[in-house]
């Protein structure tokens, strides 16, 4: 089987991708490692910037969306007992944030794929992608216990961080630069309201705490703690009763507590692979950068990558300039590292390293009193958090 663009991963960035490039008459074909049933419940990122939603606007999948997903205009700071709300909008020219799940992303793309998009086969697991460097790369994959070949005309990985993309980048030619965190993140989803209007960030010397949601009727909740943290060990009363501690502030306010239905621990790290692209093959998503959570950054990221691409990849098909493929990697790079630089700040901001003295505590509380007071200080903070804009 042969098609233009081969795209290995049906994540979020795969499917994307492949709604821009349907929509423009590119073909391609997305094989997808796990089954479906998987995909559309894997549970991810729950915010989305500004650029991520005009761009499932363009691809004609945000019907949904914009019945259902939750407009916000800004966030909470909480430290010293203290309350703080950055606006977005008044600080960046009126950009805002959604919150909507990766999850309910993902089912809204694999639906309009499967009805008239390109192909899209899952449990597809790919084996490696070889001559990167020639016309005609190859993905050789199995499907329904068929070993098979797809050539293509270029070859994209949004396979993931631990996806066999990146391979095909020689060892001589790639270098990632990692950087691993010394915390982790207890999240927690629970049926209860939100007791909340907008996402709450916390300072604490307990540790840090993030107050989100999924939807009106349902809160997703996260707690700082230490790497190879068991779920098992923390109960539903010490979550809660750990939550309330960490969020507490100086006037009337109440955390809602109610059934938690899901535990799990999410290291946290930083990673960027360079180039994200090496003859005809391109990466993008988590196959070329990880992101700690706290920025909000890592579906946003991908989503970016593929409509970059994307619009490269159109250009090309219809005018035969390949300038902005040969562009690709230096244009995806120079955001990736601006939002990492950002996801870096406001991990290291807010949360309590184990090893930090009372010095580098008062550090971080003249930084959020910084951010309180001065407005150049929040608008960089709303301007990144929103999403800066597409190159």
């Amino acid at each position: 089987m042969h098609t233009t663009v081969g795209i290995i991963g049906g994540g979020p960035a795969g499917l994307l991708l492949a709604r821009l490039l349907h929509r423009a008459g590119v073909d391609c074909v997305v094989l997808e490692s796990r089954d479906r049933a998987y995909v559309e419940q894997r549970q991810r990122a729950g915010i989305l910037e500004q650029p991520t939603v005009d761009a499932l606007r363009e691809a004609g999948a945000a019907q949904r969306l914009d019945a259902e997903g939750l407009v916000h205009d800004g966030i909470e700071l909480r430290w010293d007992r203290r309350v703080h709300r950055v606006d977005f909008p008044s600080l960046t020219g009126g950009r805002r944030v959604w919150v909507y799940a990766q999850t309910e992303v993902v089912k809204d793309l694999i639906a309009l794929q499967l009805a008239d998009g390109a192909p899209l086969f899952f449990e597809a697991r790919v084996a490696s992608v070889e001559a990167a460097d020639t016309d005609r790369p190859t993905v050789h994959y199995t499907h329904e216990g068929r070993e098979e070949v797809l050539t293509c005309d270029y070859v994209v990985g949004c396979d993931g961080f631990h996806g066999v993309t990146r391979a095909a980048i020689p060892a001589a030619v790639r270098r990632t630069y990692d950087r691993v965190y010394p915390y982790s993140w207890l999240g927690i989803l629970a049926d209860v309201p939100p007791s909340c209007d907008e996402l709450i960030y916390a300072h604490s010397p307990r540790g840090f705490a993030l107050h989100s949601m999924r939807s009106p009727e349902v809160s997703r909740l996260y707690l700082q703690v230490p790497n190879g943290t068991d779920p098992a060990d923390w109960t539903d009363e010490r979550i809660w009763d750990e939550l309330d501690a960490r969020f507490a502030v100086d006037g009337d306010w109440t955390l809602r507590r109610g059934p938690i239905t899901a535990k799990s621990v999410l290291p946290m790290r930083s990673s960027v692979t360079e180039p994200m692209r090496y003859g005809r093959v391109f990466l993008a998503g988590d196959a070329a950068h990880i992101v700690p959570p706290t920025g909000a950054k890592g579906l946003n990221l991908a989503a970016a990558d593929v409509a970059v691409l994307a619009r490269a990849l159109v250009r090309q098909h219809t005018t035969g300039s390949a300038d902005l493929l040969e562009a690709y990697s230096d244009t995806c790079l120079s955001r990736v590292w601006r939002a990492e630089h950002f996801s870096y700040f406001m991990t290291t901001a807010l949360h309590t390293d184990p090893e930090q003295s009372g010095f580098d505590t008062r550090l971080q509380i003249a930084q959020l009193d910084r951010i309180a007071s001065s407005p150049h200080a929040a608008a960089e903070l709303a301007q990144n958090y929103a999403g800066l804009p597409l190159p």
